[in-house]
């Protein structure tokens, strides 16, 4: 038997009504945008909703996106932001007080890095970093600019079931978790990997920068990156992350202690360059966690529960998505309950840094706390490219006794740009 129950009124849209009555008594924010694909309008209206913004400089090398950028701005407000296609020539930008960045993961640090110098206030979306050393290097900047007020994109730490199943798992009516598991099984979206030449508003050498330069494909050109190794490292680290940053957040759990990965190309090679099946097996100190995907094209035989995370607990199983919580007690005679609830996670997310500007207070997803999810998963990538396990010394923040996979914590940058993080 199941029972159902949907959410009330979630603090997360508390806060964000909140934020926009407050919004209105302020002087707007002066926010500049680093990225203006896809996401960068995602993040971009969320923060129009949450209110008390002005939009005053933007920024991509693809002179086509700060087009549809600046159109959406414009339904906005009344004045148009100014456009750069460098973003240290935004962070130059008189007047500027806060910068959204929502480039590709290649090209966080070093924007992330310099508005920090600067002492801005930053939004930058996940994952924090490409690799474990520039994470390193934004944490000590971010450390360093101990007045800004930073936050990082797991949006779904607001999500209002995400928040009221960690509190139920929290307070204890599952008892103690004995193991954790997450999966993101769906068929990728692929585009043509055939090289040609990059559409003529877009500057490909600038939009490479620091990563290796590939030839340009619409599969590792706009949106499609995420699946290129190069670029955004692959299903886990683009999509499965959020799960492992859930599961870290309920679980109050720091860094694995080791991680052992497997998996590879089984049907998509010559299309994609990440794994489209891969398991990963994480041990924290608190309790194992496992990752499981599949994104090559195939009949699922549980579809309810592709997309999710489940806690086993010694009283309690809870499965939990966006949108909803089951738990699922011992007793097999006993009645599952499913809780439904609205997911305004990346408006209420927005809502919530924008508050912590206005206040000086404290953000949901500090740098800190997104380095360990970010570079929990790029391990796992690490383990899976040096035969399959490596163990993590958090104290010494290196890989114990594997130099082939210390080497790989941080990529060589293409010339002119330096890598900022330790060797």
């Amino acid at each position: 038997m199941e029972r159902r129950v949907f959410l009330g009124t979630l603090a997360a849209g508390a806060a964000l009504a909140g934020h926009s009555r407050a919004a209105g008594t302020d002087p707007p924010l002066r926010v500049g945008l680093i990225g203006c694909g896809w996401y960068g309008g995602v993040v971009l209206k969320a923060a129009f909703e949450a209110g008390g913004v002005e939009v005053v400089a933007l920024c991509d090398v693809d002179t086509a996106h700060l087009d549809s950028m600046g159109e959406l701005v414009a339904e906005r407000q009344s004045k148009a932001p100014v456009r750069y296609g460098d973003w240290r020539e935004l962070l130059d930008h008189e007047g500027l007080q806060a910068v959204v960045i929502a480039t590709p993961p290649h090209w966080h640090a070093l924007p992330f890095i310099e508005a920090c110098r600067r002492g801005l206030d930053i939004y930058c979306e996940k994952p924090l970093a490409y690799d474990v050393r520039e994470g390193q290097a934004m944490v000590a900047a971010a450390a360093q600019a101990s007045d800004a007020v930073i936050q990082v994109g797991f949006q779904r730490r607001q999500a209002g079931a995400i928040r009221q199943a960690a509190q139920y798992i929290q307070d204890g009516a599952p008892g103690r978790i004995v193991t954790a598991a997450a999966q993101i099984h769906y068929p990728a979206e692929l585009k043509d990997p055939t090289p040609k030449d990059p559409p003529s508003t877009l500057d490909w050498d600038r939009w490479c920068g620091p990563a290796p330069k590939l030839p340009y494909s619409e599969q590792v050109g706009h949106f499609a990156w995420r699946l290129e190794k190069a670029y955004g490292n692959g299903h886990l680290v683009d999509w499965g992350i959020h799960w492992i940053d859930t599961i870290r957040m309920a679980l109050g759990l720091g860094m694995p202690r080791a991680v052992t990965a497997a998996g590879g190309l089984y049907d998509l090679k010559g299309r994609i360059t990440t794994p489209d099946v891969l398991q990963v097996y994480f041990e924290f100190d608190e309790c194992p966690v496992t990752w499981n995907h599949r994104i090559f094209p195939t009949a699922e035989l549980t579809p309810e529960t592709n997309i999710g995370m489940s806690f086993f607990g010694e009283k309690e199983s809870v499965f939990l998505n966006d949108n909803r919580f089951v738990v699922a007690p011992v007793d097999k005679d006993a009645e599952r309950r499913v809780v439904e609830g609205k997911n305004d996670a990346q408006a209420a997310h927005l809502a919530n840094w924008l508050d912590a500007v206005r206040t000086r207070g404290e953000v949901s997803c500090p740098p800190e706390d997104a380095f360990q999810s970010t570079a929990a998963v790029q391990l796992a990538m690490v383990a899976l490219e040096v035969g399959g396990r490596v163990e993590w010394d958090d104290a010494a923040k290196a890989v114990r006794g594997n130099p082939q996979a210390t080497a790989l914590l941080k990529r060589d940058y293409r010339g002119p740009w330096v890598h900022p993080g330790q060797s």
